[in-house]
C-alpha cells in the first residue's frame, strides 16, 4: 500500500441494479426472513440436542431477558406490541408447565419448537433490512451533496460555496490502499469488509466509501440504537443496514443474527460489520474481536464449499479496512466508560452524543467546516483463513505458494462441518484481522503528539499506576517545548523504521519539518472538544487541558511497542 493519495474517479462495476446481489435479496426478502428463521430454529434444536426440557429452559431464560430488557432498558425504536408477544410466551410456557405431567415427549418437543418457531421468525423480521433501490440512490446524492456543501463552505467564501465543487469529500476523506484489487474482487465472489471502529460515524462514512469506489451495495449490521433517530433510522435502511440488537444476549437472538450473516454471503450479498463488535471505548486499534459474526463467513465458505461451488464465485473475500481520524466526537464519553471499566469503578451508563438529529447536524457542520482530514485504508484481501490472495481470488500461502482453500475444510476427501475446526479458523482469521488493522493504520501528526506527551507524562510520574496519573491535576502538568520536540523526532524516528518494514503506515504531512509536524498535531488533535487534550501555552510550553482524552488520543499508538523509547 502507498501512503501517497490520488484521487479518482471509479466506474460502477455492476453499472445495472438489477444485477446487484443486494437487490435480489430483498426481492426474495420475504422468503429469506423465512429460511433464516427456520435456519436458527434448526440451530437451536441441535445446540439443545432436540431435549424438550432443554429447549423448554432456553425459552424460559430468553423470557426472562426480554422481560428486564423492556422493563429496565426500552427504545423508542422497539415494537409496539413487546409487551404482549412475550406476554403471550409466557401464558404458553406457563400452561406448558401445567401439562408437564399428562404431555408425551413427543407432544412437548411440539409445543416447544412452536412457541421457538415464533421467536426466531420474530427476530428474523427485525433484524432483516429493507433495502430500496430508490431510496439508495437518494441517500448517495444527500450525503454527497450535503457533505461537499459543508465542506466547500469552509473553503471558499461567500455565496460562491453553495454552488463551487473546488473541494470534493475525497479532497476531505482520503480513501487509500488496495481499491482496484477490492474491486476485482467483488466482480468475482463475495467480499466481507471488515473496519476499525472508533465512532457512530463510521457505518455512513463506510457506506459512502463503498459507493465512491463503485461498488454495489453492502449489508452490514447497524446497532438498533441508531434507529431510534430519525435521520439516522432513514440512511441505515437506505444503506442496507440489518439492525443488531446489542440488549439481546439470549441464544435464539444470537442464532438468528449468526444465520442471517451467513446465508445472506451465502447468496454472494457483500457483507460489512466491525469485528471489534462495537466503538472503540480506549481509542485503541482493536486487539480482541468479537468471533460470533466473523465465524458466519467461515461456515458461509463451507456451505458453498459443501455445494459445489469451489470455483472463484463460491470464495468468500476478507477485506480488513482501518480509519483514520485526528479526533473522535464521542472519545469524552468513550475513554470514561473505558476507564469506569477497567478501573472497577461503579458502573457508567453510556452517553449518546447522537441521541438527536439536531445534535448529529450540528456535529457534521463543525467536523465539515474543520480542515482536519480522514483517511480510510483499505487493506489487502484474505481468504476465510487469513491467507493473503491475488486479484484473481486465488490464494497464498506465507511463502506465496498458491493453495486450495476447499482442501481445508475436508475430511477423508469430502468437504465436512467440523465445529471446533471452524472455532479454530475464526479465531485464527481474528488474529489475522488485528495484525492488518495495525499495519494498514496511517499515523498522523495527531496520533505522534498525545502518543508523546502522555508518555512524557507517564516517565515524570513513573512510580504513579494508570489510574493515579490520570487524578493528576492538569494545571500541574507542563512540557518542555524542547524536549517534547526531541522525544516527537525519536517517536517518529520508530515510526519511519516500522515503515520501512511494512508495519505501519505515515500520512505524507509527516514529511514535513518536526515544528511544522507538532504544529499540524497539535491543531488537530481532539479539535473539537471542549476542553483540548493538547496544547501549547502562552510561554511555549506543551500543556492539556484534559488528561483523560490526550490517554485516548495516544492509545491510537498502542500496540507497536513504542513505549520503550521511553
Amino acid at each position: 500500500m502507498t501512503d501517497a493519495y490520488i484521487k479518482h474517479r471509479y466506474e460502477p462495476i455492476l453499472p445495472e441494479k438489477d444485477e446487484w446481489p443486494v437487490v435480489k435479496l430483498s426481492k426474495e426478502r420475504k422468503a429469506f426472513v423465512l429460511a433464516v428463521a427456520q435456519a436458527s430454529k434448526n440451530a437451536l434444536l441441535q445446540l439443545t440436542g432436540n431435549n424438550p426440557d432443554l429447549l423448554k429452559e432456553e425459552l424460559e431464560t430468553t423470557l426472562y431477558r426480554e422481560k428486564m430488557r423492556i422493563k429496565q432498558n426500552p427504545w423508542v425504536v422497539d415494537p409496539e406490541d413487546d409487551y404482549a408477544f412475550w406476554n403471550g410466551v409466557k401464558s404458553r410456557l406457563v400452561q406448558l408447565t401445567a401439562e408437564n405431567a399428562s404431555l408425551s415427549r413427543a407432544d412437548k418437543m411440539a409445543r416447544c419448537t412452536s412457541i421457538l418457531e415464533e421467536i426466531t421468525m420474530r427476530y428474523a423480521e427485525e433484524i432483516a433490512s429493507n433495502f430500496k433501490h430508490t431510496h439508495y440512490k437518494l441517500t448517495r446524492r444527500i450525503v454527497t451533496f450535503g457533505f461537499a456543501r459543508l465542506l466547500n463552505a469552509a473553503r471558499v467564501k461567500g455565496i460562491r460555496s453553495l454552488f463551487s465543487n473546488q473541494f470534493t469529500l475525497q479532497d476531505k476523506i482520503q480513501i487509500i490502499g488496495e481499491t482496484d484489487q477490492l474491486r476485482q474482487l467483488a466482480r468475482k465472489g463475495t467480499i466481507v469488509m471488515v473496519p476499525t471502529h472508533f465512532s457512530n460515524l463510521d457505518s455512513i462514512l463506510i457506506g459512502w466509501i463503498i459507493s465512491v469506489l463503485g461498488l454495489p451495495p453492502f449489508i452490514y449490521g447497524a446497532g438498533l440504537n441508531l434507529f431510534n433517530i430519525q435521520i439516522f433510522a432513514y440512511f441505515m435502511n437506505a444503506l442496507g443496514a440489518y439492525k443488531v440488537d446489542r440488549r439481546k444476549k439470549n441464544l435464539p437472538y444470537i442464532e438468528t443474527l449468526k444465520s442471517y450473516s451467513s446465508m445472506a454471503m451465502q447468496q454472494g450479498v457483500h457483507s460489512l460489520f466491525f469485528p471489534g463488535g462495537t466503538r472503540s471505548r480506549s481509542g485503541e486499534i482493536e486487539s480482541k474481536l468479537k468471533l460470533g459474526l466473523l465465524g458466519t463467513a467461515i461456515e458461509a465458505q463451507r456451505v458453498n464449499y459443501e455445494r459445489g461451488k469451489t470455483d472463484v464465485s463460491g470464495k468468500i473475500f476478507i477485506v480488513p479496512v482501518t480509519i483514520n481520524y485526528h479526533f473522535v466526537l464521542e472519545a469524552p464519553s468513550l475513554i470514561k466508560e473505558h476507564l469506569s471499566r477497567t478501573g472497577q469503578e461503579r458502573y457508567y451508563e453510556e452517553a449518546d452524543e447522537f441521541s438527536t438529529s439536531y445534535k448529529i447536524s450540528k456535529f457534521l457542520v463543525k467536523f465539515f467546516t474543520k480542515g482536519s482530514d480522514i483517511s480510510v485504508s483499505v487493506g489487502r484481501a484474505m481468504d476465510v483463513l487469513g491467507n493473503y490472495v491475488t486479484a484473481e481470488g486465488k490464494s497464498l500461502d506465507r511463502t506465496g505458494r498458491e493453495i486450495e482453500t476447499s482442501d481445508y475444510f475436508m475430511a477423508n476427501g469430502k468437504v465436512n462441518r467440523d465445529e471446533q475446526r471452524e472455532e479454530e479458523y475464526t479465531y485464527h482469521l481474528g488474529r489475522r484481522i488485528v495484525e492488518e488493522f495495525h499495519i494498514n493504520n496511517r499515523v498522523f501528526s495527531s496520533h505522534i503528539v498525545a502518543f508523546t506527551a502522555f508518555q512524557m507524562i507517564r516517565k515524570a510520574n513513573k512510580k504513579m499506576d494508570l489510574y493515579s496519573v490520570l487524578r493528576l491535576p492538569e494545571e500541574d502538568i507542563s512540557l518542555d517545548y524542547g524536549a517534547f520536540k526531541e522525544a516527537v523526532g525519536l517517536v517518529l524516528a520508530q515510526i519511519k523504521t516500522l515503515k520501512a518494514a511494512g508495519k505501519i503506515h505515515m500520512a505524507p504531512h509527516l514529511n514535513r519539518e518536526l515544528d511544522a509536524i507538532i504544529a499540524h498535531g497539535l491543531d488537530n488533535v481532539g479539535m473539537y472538544h471542549a476542553k483540548r487534550p493538547l496544547i501549547r501555552d502562552a510561554a511555549g510550553q506543551i500543556v492539556t487541558e484534559d488528561l483523560s482524552l490526550l490517554y485516548f488520543y495516544h492509545n491510537r499508538l498502542q500496540g507497536y511497542e513504542l513505549h520503550r523509547l521511553f
